[in-house]
């Protein structure tokens, strides 16, 4: 299905309207199982069977609500492809903003609120596609399940993980899938324009530390002080400098920065490379390591009281094939007072960067800009796919948008003035509709 004007203009009018009304609906998700995407279920359900597209609530627990629709493909030979992105967004302070964060206004050519690059905008594409697709009887020969998923800002306890362990069946024949955070153009220092397509992630180790000690007066000298000996613990694991790794994606990622800007690839010093990226250098630079990050402490109850024991919460990101040192340095680090628990454990994925689905990306970004050159990168954050990948599915990050050179994008997930360009967003549609006829 090749797209005429007037079905461009369809299209690309679609998106906008969709994308600013899912903005308009705040499905927040505040962690430990407070969110609720149920309004914003039924709108996408809604504007799913508008077209006669029919779809499905999976409710994992209340208002926690993910949808599920299916269109059938011509080729039963082929495996399906999942296209998934999530309806929930994390939190907005209004007083931050300088719009409402829940308006969807359209201001300086772009559509501003929560969402709109996490990742309603994505959502707003595959809407505004297969609503495309169904008004002009369009049948692709694979088998497309589309999946907009709870909870992913927290985990994805009520979405993707709950959807792959409780309902397996959904996702039954399909072999690929594509999500977010990534697609999308970056313009290096040298002028060149690539688009990052995610083949890797980090994998997640969020732990906790327990120190224990003695409890006692807070007049007293206590040299078993929980709250020393944590603070001790945290500064070590915080204050770590963990050894560069390269991955199979990021050799070829730095590979080819190198190339198009002329500058040498030296794996002993690779910040000429990341200065070639700009602002998305503080994203690629957290992917050459482990990262442990301290994020949460809870200790003591009263001021004059030394507690028997405290607590930190440390944020721990892995990379494809190091994700027992993460743990090991960890325990280490920590000494033999402090005891590190596993709260989430999540798997790092790396894909290869080749196939015929890779390829009918980089043709569908070439077709829509014959100067973008498609790279993969690995994303130091983590997506729903890796639920997916538990079932054999092979995931991608692949929201195409073709960015002004001096947007911060990276900046702009979970930042203040949250905010993407209309004509990215109409190059996204676009783009995407290319791909999945080709896919």
């Amino acid at each position: 299905m090749k797209l005429n004007d007037a079905q461009r203009a369809e299209l690309e009018a679609d998106v906008v309207t969709l994308c600013q009304e899912l903005i308009r609906i705040p499905s927040v998700n505040f962690g430990e199982g407070k969110g609720d995407e149920k309004a914003v279920a039924e709108y996408v359900a809604a504007k799913l069977a508008e077209v006669g597209i029919e779809s499905k609530f999976y409710e994992s627990a209340p208002n926690r609500v993910s949808v599920v629709a299916r269109i059938e493909g011509s080729d039963s030979s082929r495996p399906g492809l999942v296209v998934n992105g999530h309806l929930d967004v994390v939190p907005a302070n209004a007083d931050d903003w300088s719009v409402d964060p829940f308006s969807g206004l359209i201001k300086d050519g772009c559509i501003w609120g929560r969402g709109a690059v996490d990742m309603k905008n994505m959502d707003a594409m595959m809407l505004a596609v297969f609503r495309l697709w169904a008004r002009h009887n369009y049948r692709p020969e694979r088998t497309i399940v589309i999946v907009f998923f709870a909870d992913e800002e927290a985990g994805g306890i009520y979405g993707s993980r709950w959807m792959a362990d409780n309902h397996p069946e959904v996702f039954a024949g399909c072999s690929e899938t594509i999500s977010e955070v990534g697609g999308f153009s970056l313009t290096l220092t040298s002028g060149k324009r690539v688009y990052v397509i995610e083949t890797s992630q980090k994998g997640i180790e969020w732990m906790k530390l327990t120190a224990n000690g003695v409890a006692s007066h807070g007049s007293v000298i206590n040299d078993k002080n929980a709250v020393t000996r944590l603070a001790d613990a945290v500064a070590k694991v915080g204050n770590y400098k963990w050894p560069q790794r390269i991955t199979k994606t990021n050799e070829i990622f730095f590979r080819k920065i190198a190339e198009l800007s002329g500058k040498t690839y030296d794996p002993n010093n690779l910040q000429p490379l990341l200065d070639e990226v700009g602002s998305m250098s503080k994203m690629i630079g957290a992917t050459l390591n482990n990262t442990a990050n301290p994020s949460m402490l809870e200790a003591g109850y009263k001021a004059n009281v030394i507690p028997q024991s405290a607590s930190a919460v440390v944020d721990g990101r892995t990379l494809p094939g190091y994700e027992a040192e993460l743990l090991e340095t960890v325990k280490f680090l920590v000494g033999e007072h402090v005891t590190v628990e596993s709260l989430v454990s999540d798997i790092p994925l790396e894909v290869e960067f080749g196939g015929p689905l890779v390829d009918a990306m980089m043709n569908a970004i070439k077709a829509e800009d014959p100067d973008g050159i498609p790279i993969p990168y690995l994303l130091s954050g983590g997506t729903d796919n890796k639920a997916l990948a538990k079932l054999g599915i092979l995931g991608y990050g692949f929201s195409p948008l073709k960015l002004p050179s001096d947007l911060d994008f990276v900046g702009l997930f979970h930042g203040i003035d949250e905010r993407v360009p209309i004509d990215s967003l109409q190059f996204g549609a676009r783009t995407l509709h290319h791909f999945l006829v080709n896919a």
